[in-house]
C-alpha cells in the first residue's frame, strides 16, 4: 500500500499530528498527517507517552512478519501494510481533549501507534485508575497477554511455576504467579543481572543450568529455541508448558524427542488477540484491559521501563532500543 507522507514540520495546525513510521528494514521517521474529521462519538487525545513493545516491534522495525500473518498482526489503528511503509503501535496513553461529554480531562490507555495526538471513539478508550500513573499504564497491553496467559494455564495457588524468559511479558507473568497464594515462582534468564529486577517484584531468580525441575507450570518467553528447550526440561510429568514468544519469520527447532512424550507433556500456544476459552462466555476485551489497568497499581512495577527517549528522537534513539543485542525492557516516548 503506497502512502503519501511528508515530513514532520514545525509548523503543526490542530488539525495535523506527527506519526512514527516504519519505513524500511531498521529504518523509522516521524510524519506529519491530518488528523481524521471527529465524529460524535470520537475523542481527540493528546498523548503523554507511549511504550515499545520490544519484541513485535522488533519484528515489524526488521520487516520479519511472516506473510502469513499481515492480516492477523494488524494492530488498531495502523495504517500501511507489512513489510512497509507501517505506523505500528498499540501502547499509547493520552489526555482527551476533546469528546462526548464526561470523557474531557480523562487519561486514558488506547491500542494506537505512536503519534502526538490522535482521534478515536471513545469505545477504544480505558480511563486510567486513580492509583495508576500514565507513565506505568504503558505497559497495559503486555498486562493484558500476561493475564491471558495465565488463563491459559489455569494456573493454581501452591503451584510451582517456572518462567523461562526475563523480557517485560515474562516479568509480568512471573509478577502474576508470585501472587498466587503458596505458590514457588522461578525467573529463568540467561541473564545474571535479571536477578536484581526478580528479586525487587518478589520471586525467585535461576540461570539456565540451575533452572528447576519437576514444575507444575512453565511459561516460555524468551524467543530462542535453547529457552524453550529449557521450558521442556523445567516441567514435570504430564505439566503444561505455555508457549507465549513470537519468533516471526524463519524455523525454531523444539526438541519433542527424548522423555517429552513419555512424560506427558502438554505445550499450547497462548496469544492475546483472543481471550482464553475458559473467560471467553463473560469476558471482553474492554473488561480485560480494565482488570490490566487495575493490576497496574503497583509502583515496583516502575522497574519494567528500562529505557525513556522523547517522541522528536525516536528515529535516532530506536534503532538501539530494537537491536537485537539490546538489553531494553519497555521504552517509554515521552511527548
Amino acid at each position: 500500500m503506497a502512502l503519501e507522507m511528508k515530513p514532520a514540520t514545525s509548523g503543526e495546525t490542530r488539525a495535523a499530528a506527527r506519526a512514527l513510521w516504519y519505513t524500511a528494514p531498521r529504518e523509522c521517521s516521524l510524519n506529519e498527517q491530518p488528523l481524521p474529521a471527529r465524529k460524535a462519538e470520537d475523542c481527540l487525545v493528546t498523548t503523554l507517552w507511549s511504550g515499545v513493545s520490544r519484541g513485535t516491534e522488533r519484528l515489524v522495525f526488521e520487516g520479519r512478519v511472516p506473510v502469513s500473518e499481515h492480516e492477523r498482526m494488524r494492530a488498531p489503528f495502523q495504517e500501511g501494510d507489512f513489510p512497509f511503509p507501517v505506523k505500528y503501535g498499540y501502547c499509547a496513553v493520552g489526555r482527551v481533549e476533546d469528546g462526548p461529554a464526561g470523557m474531557i480531562g480523562h487519561e486514558v490507555f488506547c491500542l494506537h501507534p505512536h503519534q502526538d495526538r490522535f482521534v478515536a471513539p471513545a469505545s477504544a478508550l480505558s480511563p486510567l485508575p486513580e492509583n495508576v500513573p500514565p507513565r506505568r499504564a504503558i505497559l497495559t497491553a503486555n498486562m493484558e497477554t500476561a493475564l491471558n496467559a495465565h488463563w491459559d494455564a489455569a494456573s493454581g495457588p501452591a503451584d510451582t511455576i517456572v518462567v523461562v524468559g526475563g523480557g517485560v511479558l515474562g516479568l509480568l507473568v512471573a509478577w502474576l504467579a508470585g501472587r498466587l497464594p503458596g505458590a514457588r515462582v522461578t525467573l529463568v534468564d540467561v541473564q545474571p543481572s535479571r536477578r536484581q529486577l526478580a528479586e525487587h517484584l518478589g520471586f525467585g531468580f535461576a540461570l539456565p543450568a540451575d533452572a528447576p525441575a519437576d514444575a507444575d507450570l512453565v511459561f516460555h518467553a524468551s524467543a530462542s529455541s535453547a529457552g524453550l528447550d529449557t521450558a521442556i526440561g523445567c516441567a514435570g510429568i504430564e505439566a503444561r508448558i505455555v508457549e507465549l514468544s513470537w519468533y516471526g519469520e524463519g524455523e525454531i527447532p523444539a526438541s519433542l524427542g527424548g522423555a517429552f512424550h513419555a512424560r506427558r507433556l502438554q505445550l499450547i500456544s497462548s496469544q492475546v488477540g483472543m481471550i482464553a476459552p475458559s473467560r471467553r462466555p463473560r469476558w471482553d476485551y474492554a473488561r480485560r484491559t480494565q482488570a490490566a489497568l487495575a493490576l497496574l497499581a503497583d509502583d515496583r512495577l516502575d522497574a519494567l521501563i528500562s529505557d525513556e527517549i522523547a517522541f522528536a528522537n525516536t528515529p535516532s534513539e530506536l534503532p538501539h532500543i530494537l537491536a537485537p543485542d539490546s538489553r531494553a525492557l519497555t521504552a517509554a516516548i515521552r511527548y
